[in-house]
Formats: structure tokens, sequence, C-alpha cells
């Protein structure tokens, strides 16, 4: 009687499953083969059985290896909750970038189909700047940090700013080195005294400073540094000067206020000299002319006082 292959088969396993029909020596010929330390070849021959289910049967140990170590939570459960921000958000970009080489466009496409959030390339690109800009400024800070600063004996405080805000600086005098450039929200006795007294700590303790007038600049240097001098600067008061001499040494806008009346009065005489020339000048006596002449020898810009 023929048999098919099929049947053929189904007879093999059955002898197989009977030859090795306990667990024992199921598990017995399945170590071997997880570990590596037996051919298939010499398990199948040793017990009788053929290579497919000595496969067979080390597949199943290795299933069930795999279940008796597989976690008990689901893998749909939620493991823990992100606070998403946006500075995270630029972090998460910084690091697709640095750490897994990403490019610009990969970056958006994770932002997107991952977290949900639309970006562009530009924005990547800013954050990578702003990234860039931090580490160098963290890099600066700590490098300023370390700055001896005893040497300086006379010290330059002044206020500056960056459109509306101010910007407290500190200079010395004879390296024009700069030794203090911070933007604060705030230009009063307590934001100068905390700065004062950082830079106190790297050595700084000049014989005298030079500022102008400022009330919070010098609030600050008293409350910090005690009893060391500031000097006023001479910028200020030599700007008022300078205007002061330019004023009186213009002679239009030096003359006195009288000579300057009269000489707005001067002009609209003398237009009206030159329209009667105009208008009649065969009528014109010579009088008129004389007295047009020496109207029109006025000009309303010369001095009035120097030609009296």
């Amino acid at each position: 009687m023929a048999v098919n292959r099929e049947s053929r088969n189904r007879i093999i396993g059955c002898i197989e499953s009977r030859a090795v029909s306990s667990n024992l020596a199921r598990t017995r010929f399945c170590h071997p083969c997880l570990e590596g330390s037996e051919t298939i070849s010499a398990l199948a021959a040793r017990d009788g059985v053929s290579r497919k289910f000595v496969y067979a049967q080390t597949r199943k140990a290795g299933v069930a290896l795999a279940d008796a170590f597989a976690s008990a939570i689901p893998e749909d459960e939620v493991l823990f909750e992100l606070p998403v921000s946006k500075r995270w958000l630029r972090q998460v970009m910084v690091a697709l970038t640095l750490i897994c080489r990403s490019s610009y466009r990969g970056v958006v496409e994770f932002m997107r189909d991952l977290l949900g959030v639309s970006t562009s390339v530009g924005n990547v690109h800013d954050v990578q700047q702003w990234a860039v800009q931090q580490w160098a400024a963290q890099q600066a800070a700590a490098l300023n940090r370390e700055q001896d600063l005893s040497g300086i004996r006379v010290g330059l405080h002044d206020e500056i700013f960056q459109g509306s805000r101010p910007v407290l600086a500190g200079v010395d005098a004879e390296s024009t080195y700069c030794y203090l450039l911070a933007a604060e929200a705030h230009r009063d006795g307590d934001t100068w005294g905390v700065h004062l007294l950082d830079a106190a700590q790297q050595g700084l303790a000049p014989d005298y400073t030079i500022a102008d007038a400022g009330r919070g600049l010098r609030a600050g240097q008293k409350a910090s540094w005690g009893d060391t001098p500031c000097h006023g600067d001479v910028f200020h008061i030599q700007r008022q000067c300078e205007g002061l001499a330019n004023t009186l040494g213009n002679p239009r806008q030096g003359r006195p206020v009288a000579a300057r009346e009269a000489a707005s009065q001067a002009q609209p005489a003398a237009l009206a000299g030159v329209r009667r020339r105009l208008r009649c000048p065969a009528e014109a006596g010579t009088s008129d002319r004389s007295a047009g002449a020496s109207v029109c020898l006025r000009h309303p810009h010369a001095d009035p006082v120097a030609q009296s």
C-alpha cells in the first residue's frame, strides 16, 4: 500500500514522540541545543529521532524560556509621562542632531510623526544656533570667572543700553579689559551690588572708580565696597560745555534775541521794496531806490549789530 509524504511524516512523528515520551527525555536534548554544546545531528542520532524533531523541540523550549522571563506588564500600558515644554522640545531637537546624527528634515519628520508638533527646517536651524550660543556663553562665563582681577587699580563703570534693557559695564582704565558686561532688567543699587561683589571675589579691589552720577551705580558700590572712592567723570560736563561753546561761537545762534528779531523784521521790508521797484520802475524815485538799497543791504542773515 502506497503511503503519501504527509502520512509518512505523521507516522514518523508519532514514533518519535513515543520514543521520547517523557518531558525529561525531551528536555534532555533541548538543553544542549540551546547551549550549543552538541550538534543537532549528534542529538538526533543518540536518541533515534530526526533532526526536524529536535529542531521543533528546541523551538518549544526557546519559547518557554522567553515566556518565563517575559515582563508581566502589557506592552500598551503607560509606563510614565513626560512634562513636555518648549525647552524640552528644543532639547529633543538638539539631541536628535548631536546624538542620533539626524538631518534637519529628519528632525522635522520626527517631531511631526511621533510628537505631533509642526516645525520647520529654519526653526530647527535656529534651535541649533541657540544651543551653540548657550554653550559658548557658558564656556565664556566659566573663563571669565577664572580671571584674576586683583591687578586693576582704576575701574570705569557705566550703564549702556541694548534697546530699553540696561547693560552694566565695568572696564579697567589702564588695559581697557572689560571685567563686567551684564544685561539686566534693572539698574538699581541691589543689581549693581551683586555684580560688584562677584567681581570682588575674583580679586577686584580698585583704589577708586570713575562713574557718572547714576544713583543705582553709586549706591551699589557703596553697599558692596564701602569707602572706595567713586570720582565723577568729565564726559557729561565736557559735552555740555562743548554745546555751549558751539552755540556762542556760531554767529547765527550766538547773537542776542533783539538782533535776531530785527533781522526777521528787515526781511519783509526788503521784499516790499523789491516788489515796488518791479511793479512801478518808472515812478520809483531816488529816495525809494536809496531806501530800497539800504534795506536790501541789510541781509536777513547778516548781523544787524555789526552793520549798525
